[in-house]
């Protein structure tokens, strides 16, 4: 009976995502106008004449395309002044902290009632129906899920404000009932890594674990963990382990690290797009992992294109726009009080009926010291194939340019630590360099005769040195993430500072 209910409800939140799909521009449309209704009792809203907006046109018209920083001003009015309706017509009660990678200090991410419940919680139903929906049969609900996110923390931005991961704030409002099939809270919202990864893997190895949930690079940490502490293969500790619901990074590089980890033909992949700022994508089907772009949840999107990033006053496209094939940067105004808000992220439409799409890095996370235009979703890629091609297993890396100088010309030097290493270094070498080449032009060309661009640098770490690196600055767990590309060596040289291998 459990089991007939469950799936029907499944089937419900699958029903919601089909109307989305039927009619992407008209939802879109209804979305906008939703959030000027409410945007127009706002400080923010009389500033740019919201109640005069008309149109998309009108809106993109009176409305500059923002930035954290622009947004930081009416961020203080609420948490400082204490001041009400600046951004959004309902109180603030939370703000998720989101380091990103690429800046030093917190962000404060507004989250709202509306925004917590229509978009990330909406969106994680979204996330079930399509599951279910590839998969018929699944059974992980009748056990439990584990579940490694962030912390929580009353800051001291102000009187009972709460913050802390978007994974805790969703967490600690969660219904009972969906707490109980959870990891409990008084483990999972520990603000203690090393305390938590104790209590987690002494809570996981006693329970019927059936679904994971997290980050695919802080999780592959505690799995290993159990696996050792037990001595057992985890399908053998979780004989009904089905499912990874897994988000923040590319899973690209961790794949082959998670089949081995968990040898089993039923295991599950299922790939997210969650973020602070909202909850914005989910795996389309079993057959790839292209994800559906979620267009009810009280999101409005718009997009750059690449020659549009780093303008002033950048001109956007909508939904009905985009072409496949083409990088966008993603630009959002969401019931959190985001308006027009370039979130960083930067996607490829793999199709427009409906709208997939993949992620293929940050707007901040590339290389194009020599012309190359290097992303992430390339770096990720060519190191998978490298990784195939050796039987090389990487656990992290990051990567930078090293400039012209006397000694050598344009390169980029790679920092990487294996879990099991290529026999041949100079082959592994040689095959990231050649995969470059296929799939970026670009890199092909200023690879050329060596010109302005040599043959990659490789240095290989040690075991457990970017888990040192982030613990030294204090990103351990949660949405932490090591940067993959950096247009400056301000990370490289951090690292190799802070391990003591800086020559």
């Amino acid at each position: 009976m459990i089991k007939q209910i469950t799936r029907a409800v499944f089937r419900s939140y699958y029903n919601s995502v089909e109307k989305f799909i039927d009619h992407p521009h008209a939802t879109q449309e209804k979305i906008l106008n939703y959030l000027l209704e409410h945007g127009r009792n706002t400080r923010y809203g009389s500033e740019h004449q919201f109640d005069e907006i008309r149109s998309v046109s009108d809106f993109q018209r009176r409305v500059p395309v923002t930035t954290y920083e622009d947004l930081r001003p009416y961020l203080n009015k609420i948490i400082r002044e204490k001041e009400r309706n600046v951004l959004w017509d309902s109180p603030v009660k939370w703000f998720a902290m989101s380091s990103g990678t690429t800046e030093d200090k917190s962000k404060y991410i507004p989250v709202t009632r509306e925004s917590l419940q229509h978009c990330h919680y909406r969106c994680g139903y979204h996330m079930l129906g399509l599951y279910a929906n590839s998969y018929p049969d699944t059974e992980f609900f009748l056990g439990k899920t584990l579940v490694l996110g962030g912390s929580k923390q009353v800051n001291s931005i102000g009187n009972s404000t709460f913050t802390g991961d978007i994974s805790a704030i969703l967490m600690k409002n969660l219904p009972a009932i969906v707490k109980l099939a959870r990891t409990p809270e008084r483990i999972a919202l520990l603000p203690d890594w090393e305390e938590k990864l104790k209590r987690l893997s002494e809570y996981a190895k006693g329970a019927d674990i059936r679904a994971l949930l997290g980050v695919p690079s802080w999780m592959l940490v505690l799995l290993k963990k159990i696996s050792e502490e037990t001595g057992k293969e985890l399908p053998e500790l979780w004989k009904n382990l089905e499912v990874f619901f897994h988000g923040g990074v590319s899973f690209t590089p961790f794949r082959q690290q998670y089949e081995r980890l968990i040898p089993s033909a039923r295991m599950r992949y299922w790939e997210t797009y969650n973020a602070s700022e909202g909850f914005f994508g989910v795996q389309f089907s079993d057959r790839s992992n292209e994800m559906l772009l979620l267009l009810d949840n009280e999101v409005y999107y718009e997009f750059l294109p690449v020659g549009e990033w780093d303008k002033v006053s950048p001109q956007t496209v909508t939904l009905s726009e985009v072409e496949v094939g083409k990088q966008y940067a993603l630009v959002i105004s969401t019931s959190g009080g985001l308006w027009r808000y370039k979130i960083g992220d930067t996607i490829e439409f793999t199709s427009t009926n409906p709208y997939l799409f993949r992620i293929t890095g940050r707007t901040r996370q590339y290389i194009n010291a020599f012309g190359e235009e290097l992303i992430v979703d390339n770096a990720d890629r060519a190191m998978a194939e490298a990784c195939r091609i050796t039987r090389a297993k990487v656990t992290e890396y990051t990567a930078a340019p090293i400039y012209f100088d006397d000694q050598h010309g344009g390169a980029h030097e790679w920092l990487i630590e294996f879990e099991e290493s290529p026999a041949d270094m100079d082959q592994f070498k040689m095959v990231l360099d050649e995969q470059l080449k296929k799939l970026n032009s670009d890199y092909e060309a200023k690879r050329s005769y060596n010109l302005s661009l040599g043959m990659p640098v490789i240095r290989v770490l040690e075991q457990g040195c970017f888990y040192k690196w982030m613990k030294y600055r204090e990103k351990v767990g949660g949405q932490n993430k090591v940067p993959k590309l950096s247009n400056d060596r301000k990370y490289v040289d951090s690292i190799l500072e802070a391990l003591d291998l800086k020559s």
